[in-house]
């Protein structure tokens, strides 16, 4: 019994002075034939000339169907004859999740349609910076 509670003493101070270490990384699929030679790794992207969405790891266009999101694999017969090379792409890389549509309204507004436009648009988190000036505003000052 004795040598029983030793070995286990053994073992859970083994365990607790052992560090390990994880990498995590996420990699969302391989991009389609028609994005941009830019590429940038996202999960979705936002296609506002069609309003829909494309989930890049299932390979699937997200757009509405009779009020509903509808996943699948190619657009609905109304866009046959978008060229989803000769359009406007925004990458949505502040987006984790299942739902990229919850914030529609948002992207809607932000990224409207464009008529004859070829813009890729990348979405990121803005970082602050503390303590660092601006160099526009410097630069104006001066002038």
């Amino acid at each position: 019994m004795k040598l029983k509670l030793f070995i286990f003493s053994l073992l859970l101070i083994a365990t607790s002075t052992i560090q390990g270490q994880t990498e995590v990384k996420i990699t969302f699929g391989t991009p389609p034939e028609w994005a941009p030679a830019n590429r940038v790794e996202t999960q979705y992207y936002y296609l506002p000339d069609i309003d829909a969405y494309y989930d890049v790891p299932s390979a699937r266009f997200i757009y509405i169907k009779n009020g509903k999101w509808i996943r699948a694999t190619s657009l609905p017969y109304r866009y046959r004859n978008y060229n989803l090379r000769g359009g406007n792409i925004i990458y949505l890389t502040d987006y984790r999740g299942t739902s990229p549509y919850k914030f529609h309204k948002n992207h809607k507004i932000k990224y409207p349609k464009k008529a004859h436009s070829t813009k890729v648009y990348v979405v990121k988190k803005e970082k602050k910076e503390k303590g660092k000036k601006n160099p526009k505003k410097e630069k104006n000052k001066k002038d």
